[in-house]
């Protein structure tokens, strides 16, 4: 069981990896945007759980880690900001190349108000807890900023994309909360969070999940559009 971690991150992975050759997909001919965008998310994220670490906000149980660590961090938990970022772009990326560019969901601009104002509420009644601060504040400047000033065509397209990665997302972040096996493989002091679960997990992962893969689209779509990587749209009549 000590590689229970080990093994959730490499099915994660596996799978995208591989079908990121497919000569429909070719996702493998935007490397060169798509593991810069993983790397430089990965940097704060780990800072970030560092930090929580040696707070004690979250912590990791040995029973299900290999025991091998990197900066106080299994080596696991560095592993999860490389392998979900990878399956999830690879999903987010199969959505643009079968829509039409700039696609947009309807009332886009109230589907970010709603997520505001549900931040916001968090913030009043439970922003001093830390889990619920930093996520809530730090999803809060990115929608804010992305929305409100950068304003990019894409954000429909990730909100579009992100309800399909709802099911994958409640598999993953169940186990390693506990569901479906004898004890969690990442704990949480609940005194910093709201205290509110989905089956095992905080509700505040939805938002930190949302933050994370919200900076890795981000910046693997501002790379694609510095390095002019061409788009293989799927649908007829597409170049």
């Amino acid at each position: 069981m000590n590689l229970l971690y080990l093994w959730i991150n490499i099915l994660s992975i596996s799978v995208p990896m591989l079908v990121s050759f497919h000569p429909k997909v070719k996702l493998y001919r935007k490397w060169t945007a798509l593991w810069p965008a993983i790397m430089i998310t990965l940097i704060p994220f780990v800072l970030w759980d560092i930090y929580f670490t040696h707070l004690g906000i979250w912590g990791f149980n040995p029973i299900y880690i290999s025991g091998q660590y990197i900066l106080g961090l299994p080596i696991e938990e560095v592993m999860f900001f490389v392998c979900i970022p990878y399956a999830c772009l690879y999903t987010y990326y199969c959505f643009k190349i079968y829509l039409p560019p700039h696609f947009q969901i309807k009332h886009e601009r109230r589907v970010t108000l709603i997520i505001l104002i549900i931040l916001a509420i968090g913030l009043v009644t439970n922003g001093e807890k830390y889990y619920t601060g930093w996520t809530f504040i730090g999803l809060a400047i990115c929608l804010i900023y992305l929305q409100y000033y950068l304003k990019p065509s894409w954000l429909g397209l990730f909100y579009y994309s992100h309800m399909f990665l709802v099911l994958p997302f409640l598999i993953v972040n169940g186990v390693l909360t506990g569901t479906g096996i004898e004890n969690e493989v990442v704990w949480y002091n609940n005194m910093e969070n709201m205290g509110i679960r989905i089956l095992t997990i905080p509700v505040e992962d939805v938002f930190y999940g949302m933050l994370m893969l919200l900076m890795n689209v981000a910046i693997f779509e501002t790379l694609m559009a510095r390095f002019k990587l061409p788009i293989n749209y799927l649908q007829k009549g597409r170049p």
